[in-house]
């Protein structure tokens, strides 16, 4: 008899034990940091896989989105430990999130565009009402067809793209996206 594959609620893909660990432990590291009120909610598309990657793992450095992300908003990591910085990006009311909330699995049965669109819904019911941002900034070059749809969308905040897309940490000139990020933390 086949057993029926179970699917992540954070991400959509097919799930294994493992998975399901990994996610509840990035949730733990997420929920510690996630202010009262948000002003400012970053998405971005897919979690990064590694954990230097995302802003709220413990310890460590800041590698990728995260550490775009924390120049923008101009926290200086120099000196400080991680829940340092964290409680820091907490405090201004900043909040980090993705539309997957799972790195993408090795050989997923679906793409990263397909899972993002079943997301979407789900992100969007999230956004309304419990996070309640005042604005949303959208990042990820993964996210432009999601960024047209949430653009459309009644989220009852301002919604800040770069020219019309989402800011991006996979383009290069990433020093440049993290100014360009930085200016739209400035607005409003």
């Amino acid at each position: 008899m086949k057993i029926p594959s179970m699917r992540c609620d954070g991400c959509g893909q097919v799930a294994t034990p493992e998975h399901i660990a990994a996610r509840l432990r990035r949730l733990e590291w997420t929920t510690r940091y996630r202010p009262v009120h948000i002003s400012t909610l970053l998405l971005s598309g897919v979690s990064p896989s590694s954990d230097s990657e995302f802003l709220y793992t413990p310890g460590g450095k800041f590698t990728g989105e995260a550490s775009l992300v924390l120049k923008a908003t101009t926290i200086l990591a120099e000196g400080k430990t991680a829940e340092d910085i964290q409680t820091e990006f907490q405090r201004a009311g900043l909040f980090l999130t993705h539309v997957l909330e799972c790195p993408l699995n090795e050989n997923p049965d679906k793409t990263a565009s397909e899972l993002m669109e079943e997301r979407l819904p789900v992100v969007i019911a999230r956004i309304r009402r419990s996070l309640k941002p005042k604005r949303v900034i959208i990042l990820s070059d993964s996210m432009a067809d999601a960024a047209k749809r949430i653009s459309k969308m009644e989220l009852d905040c301002q919604i800040l793209l770069d020219n019309g897309r989402p800011f991006s940490s996979e383009r290069n000139h990433s020093e440049t996206m993290a100014q360009r990020l930085g200016e739209a933390f400035s607005m409003g």
